[in-house]
């Protein structure tokens, strides 16, 4: 056995790659886009190591063209989770005592078969079945997954060696144990990187998993799911197991195995499924291990003093760059009175020149909304605005679902900071202004910070000084990823831990150390050397000097 002292430092961020015409990359990607493109997949459980076919299944469509089917999924039923969590049970005992080094050799290694032999069919899969464009799936799929994995190889080092002091003659440590049961990821459409994040971080940690992908990515996690065994995961460690949500919960939530829940989604079903926990907890072993990332209302507020062609630009990037659809996604914008008119100009020009529609156009900077009832769910947003006299539609406003799940970018400009699209989560292309007058900063800084009940990410732009030191302090728990002078989207792995508190969740920052420690169970151990052979203490001996005195 090798008992050598392994510390990863360190490492490089992917570099991103560009796809420009004539490049052996965009070659690659075209040829893994025709091909997924020109077949019908046929997607399995995978539980144990071994695929399973329940013959219930459901359909993978292209969200641009909603007609074009790139996969059947099976879907699991209650006697399919009950399978996942025991084959996960089966494998907890050794995978949780495979040395750290080795674990992390695996995931090492889905790192490096990402990054060279899979990143464009992972790519065109997150394009094909999520509606994202060359770069968004690029700097997701690709950059981002591979950070979340050679980042956490140095975060383990650190943790692990993490020890308390030790005084003479006694020895103290800190054992980092897996929790004793299994943890349930539960992973979004948006993003694959979170998908594979989610499942892995705790199973780095020990911890043996069953995966519930959700129905709009199951195509690019089905991918990931073979990375992993490709890679060397044992059977068993992480269980693949696409289904509806509630049927699968309610079995995983009522086992007395659950250990943990790792969760990305809608704020609406992480409360439903802590509530469901917490009615639950005397079945259980131990107190479960809850983390989530949810809603966000982000916002990007604007000083007076700020530069209007940079507001623009991070305005129409962070609201429209992959339809909206993230939750660090610019929603709603607090402008000045006096630089609102040439603001709305340049946005008006960047407006007009984004194309929207097929991913396989690289030209296109937007691409359809994830389903129908996204798309639905955007336009009534839009008509409420169209329809009231607290709103106008400035830009946009219009969308098309009869081939794909098309919507133009659309900015509203709200009359009051509450209007419905300023305080509700839509995730969609969609951006609520409210211009304010310039000596109201400070009032709308309050504002801002008392409008909605999230608090993911958030943006400051001014190049007074004084005033982005007012907003930092104003805004301080608005959101956990606060940006100085820079949209409220794009955190990297390693630099920008992301997460947020109120209802955006438990803020256990992905892509940290935080977020490692939540999936380990310490024990502390103390060996005394020489113990004590006596009860008694040296301040019981008696005082000579007291002898003879009355008593």
């Amino acid at each position: 056995m090798n008992n050598a002292l392994f510390n990863f430092t360190t490492p490089i961020n992917e570099t991103v790659h560009g796809y420009v015409p004539g490049s052996k990359d965009r070659k690659l990607l075209n040829a893994e886009l025709e091909k997924l493109s020109s077949e019908i997949m046929d997607i399995p459980l995978i539980i144990g190591g071994k695929e399973i076919r329940t013959g219930n299944t459901a359909k993978v469509v292209m969200p641009h063209n909603h007609q074009h089917i790139l996969a059947n999924y099976h879907l699991a039923s209650e006697k399919e989770v009950n399978l996942a969590i025991e084959a996960a049970q089966k494998a907890h005992k050794k995978w949780e005592s495979t040395s750290w080094v080795e674990r992390l050799s695996i995931t090492l290694k889905i790192a490096e078969l990402i990054s060279k032999k899979y990143r464009h069919l992972l790519n065109a899969a997150t394009m094909l079945g999520q509606g994202k464009n060359v770069y968004q799936a690029e700097i997701d799929a690709a950059c981002e997954t591979i950070d979340f994995l050679r980042f956490n190889a140095q975060y383990i080092s650190d943790i692990y060696n993490e020890q308390p002091n030790s005084e003479p003659g006694i020895i103290n440590r800190i054992e980092y144990r897996s929790l004793e049961g299994f943890v349930f990821s539960v992973t979004p459409f948006n993003f694959t990187a979170i998908a594979s994040n989610l499942t892995l971080a705790p199973v780095l940690m020990g911890n043996v998993v069953v995966w519930k992908p959700s129905g709009n990515s199951v195509l690019s996690n089905y991918i990931l799911m073979k990375i992993f065994k490709e890679a060397g995961l044992p059977d068993g460690v992480v269980n693949f197991i696409p289904g509806k949500g509630s049927e699968v919960g309610n079995v995983v939530f009522s086992h007395h195995d659950f250990a943990g829940l790792h969760f990305t989604g809608s704020t609406a079903t992480f409360n439903h499924m802590w509530k469901t926990i917490a009615n639950n907890l005397p079945n259980y072993k131990s107190y479960p291990k809850i983390v989530g990332e949810t809603g966000g209302k982000d916002f990007v507020f604007v000083h007076p003093s700020a530069n209007t062609d940079e507001v623009a630009t991070a305005l129409v990037r962070g609201s429209f760059e992959f339809q909206g659809q993230k939750c660090s996604a610019a929603s709603r914008a607090y402008i000045p009175q006096s630089l609102w008119e040439s603001i709305k100009a340049r946005m008006s020009e960047m407006i007009a020149q984004i194309s929207v529609g097929d991913v396989k156009e690289f030209f296109n900077f937007m691409n359809a909304v994830i389903d129908e009832s996204s798309f639905d769910n955007c336009m009534r947003y839009i008509a409420k605005a169209k329809e009231s006299e607290e709103a106008e539609v400035l830009f946009g406003g219009n969308g098309d679902k009869s081939k794909g799940y098309f919507l133009e970018p659309t900015v509203i400009l709200a009359k009051t900071p509450h209007f419905t699209t300023m305080e509700e989560e839509i995730f969609g292309p969609i951006l609520s202004i409210y211009v304010y007058e310039d000596e109201d900063f400070e009032d709308t800084l309050k504002i801002c910070d008392k409008t909605s009940p999230y608090a993911l990410t958030g943006s400051i732009f001014a190049t007074d000084r004084a005033a982005i030191t007012k907003a930092a302090k104003t805004l301080r728990f608005s959101a956990g990823n606060f940006y100085i002078n820079d949209k409220p989207t794009g955190a990297v792995v390693g630099q920008q831990p992301f997460g947020g508190s109120r209802m955006s969740g438990t803020n256990d920052k992905a892509g940290s150390y935080l977020n490692l420690l939540r999936w380990t169970n310490p024990r502390t151990i103390k060996e005394t050397l020489l113990p004590p052979t006596d009860f008694k203490y040296p301040f019981m001996k008696e005082d000579k000097c007291s002898a003879g005195l009355p008593k």
